[in-house]
């Protein structure tokens, strides 16, 4: 594929917020600690204290590939980063996500192939150190209407399941249909048959949705030295214990981020979360509900569970595995297990975890520098010369189909459209007028100002009758316009939030990865666009 890049702005795609965060604007930096550049990694590497247990992390990281991962000499830049965790001199370069259903959207895809690519430039300008790139399994979350579907070729496959608790201990007893309709969209290319093969070992072969994902997402990126870990492991929560239990009696990531959300706001930027007076779920077998404080003790919503302060205290040395952090706990647990220096996220989470930083600096744990996952859109060898044939160029397509279609039009039109020199004919006209009747009587000045804007108005409702005319002369060249947005923006979002990675599998197979390794940059901050040339080989 050749790559080309636009900036983010030509998109018209993402969020003011996000925006500032990319132009460096001065008034987040309280919010960061380090501004995304090689200079603020230096800076940060030099200072960076880790006091991590390497020794434990690598060995659960050992014990959970071996539930299902059998290395062999394929997997040997997977076992050799694990192996580097245990060097002081090895940090970690980290992205999250849920484990949506054969990946879900594109942009899953994205965030990992970001994290590798920095990982790899940060070890090229640091050869001092070692960079491993980590996917943090959100194991934990509850949330399964938003995972349980995807998009291929525009058709939803949903995965039909009652399912409660932690997603990463939902059952795949029942996912064996799903998988025949999803393998069923991918061809008869040899490549499709590659990854309708993945597919079937990831999610027959296995128990729960978080090993099923750790099989795919690890043949996906074992190349590339990818490590995946799933955080939901008593000994893991266990060096986290004295955080869970001060942060729930005391309540302080309640207090420091509605903090940070007052700063925020000031400077005109809404909380994307809201942090809860306590910020932990209790998760037990297929529960996962909400710790509240209520009549002096300790309640889990919906049951008869409740502690005490002292039999908490007792809970969460016993059983850490029982407590399960909400969207602004996870990033703290995160970077307190990991010897981590960035981040990976999208641009909400980008904006959410500005409204960390503060609690960061209250539990004396090192925030990371935050790096916005790359972005790109794919246009097919065909899409490709329709757009040139339209004579359309990348930035163009981003405009809304109406705006883009009249853009089109007054461009290609061998007539002139609009009325600019008759109405400034007009206005000297009126000029001339209203000099007259200021003359005769000052008070009628209004009353030609009326007859002014009325015929202003009249000119522009003429003015889109002859745009509307001229449209239906082109009326192929606009329908194609409108096709070309249908397929690159289904549903009118990026093709990256909808549209699932193994349509381009099938047609690429691991080409397709190595493509957007080749071309992801993490550090410059482009929109990526990729374009197919020639024919695909199968």
């Amino acid at each position: 594929m050749n790559a080309s890049y636009i900036n983010y702005q030509e998109t018209q795609s993402f969020s003011p917020t996000i925006l500032r965060y990319l132009e460096q604007d001065s008034q987040l930096s309280p919010f960061l600690s380090h501004w995304p550049t090689l200079d603020r990694f230096s800076e940060l590497l030099r200072n960076k204290s880790v006091e991590v247990d390497r020794t434990l992390l690598v060995g659960v990281l050992k014990e959970q590939y071996a539930r299902n991962i059998h290395f062999d000499q394929n997997d040997q830049n997977v076992e050799q980063n694990i192996e580097l965790l245990n060097l002081k001199n090895t940090f970690t370069v980290t992205t999250g996500h849920q484990l949506n259903l054969f990946t879900g959207p594109l942009y899953f895809i994205f965030k990992i192939v970001t994290t590798i690519n920095l990982a790899r430039e940060l070890a090229i300008q640091f050869p001092e150190k070692n960079f491993v790139p980590i996917y943090w399994m959100a194991s934990e979350d509850h949330d399964f209407a938003e995972i349980n579907h995807t998009y291929i070729h525009g058709k939803k496959i949903v995965w039909e399941q009652n399912a409660h608790g932690a997603t990463g201990q939902i059952d795949l007893s029942t996912i064996e249909q799903t998988v025949k309709i999803y393998t069923g969209t991918l061809g008869i290319s040899e490549h499709a048959k590659e990854l309708a093969t993945l597919i079937i070992d990831a999610y027959t072969k296995h128990a729960n949705l978080a090993d099923a994902t750790r099989y795919l997402v690890h043949h996906l990126f074992r190349k590339q030295g990818l490590v995946i870990l799933d955080a939901n492991h008593p000994e893991l929560k266990k060096e986290f214990g004295s955080i869970i239990l001060r942060d729930i009696i005391e309540q302080n990531s309640f207090k420091t981020i509605n903090q940070s959300n007052q700063k925020l706001n000031e400077i005109g930027i809404e909380a994307q979360v809201n942090p809860r007076q306590i910020n932990f779920f209790y998760l037990s077998n297929q529960l996962r509900e909400r710790l509240i404080f209520k009549d002096h003790r300790y309640q889990v919503l919906n049951t008869t569970i409740s502690f005490s302060e002292q039999e908490l205290r007792t809970e969460i040395q016993n059983h850490p595995e029982h407590f399960s952090p909400n969207v602004v706990m996870r990033p703290l647990y995160q970077e307190f297990i990991l010897p981590n220096i960035a981040y990976v996220g999208g641009g909400a989470e980008i904006a959410y975890w500005l409204q960390l930083k503060q609690n960061f600096d209250h539990y004396r744990v090192d925030f990371p520098i935050l790096i916005l996952r790359n972005s790109a859109l794919i246009i097919s060898e065909k899409l490709g010369t329709k757009l040139e044939k339209l004579d359309l160029g990348v930035s163009d397509i981003f405009n809304r189909v109406d705006s883009l279609q009249k853009e089109w039009i007054l461009r290609h039109t061998t007539h002139q459209l609009n009325l600019n020199s008759e109405w400034q004919a007009f206005e000297a006209i009126f000029e001339k007028t209203k000099t007259r009747v200021s003359q005769i009587d000052t008070t009628l000045g209004p009353s030609t100002e009326a007859v002014k804007m009325r015929l202003q108005k009249t000119l522009q409702n003429l003015e889109k009758k002859l745009i509307k005319a001229e449209k239906r002369n082109h009326n192929d060249a606009l329908l194609a316009i409108k096709n070309i947005q249908n397929e690159l923006f289904p549903k009118g979002i990026l093709q990256e939030r909808s549209e699932n990675f193994g349509s381009f599998y099938a047609k690429y197979g691991e080409h397709f990865i190595d493509s957007l390794i080749d071309s992801f940059k993490p550090l410059d901050f482009k929109f990526t666009i990729l374009r197919e040339e020639g024919q695909v080989e199968q």
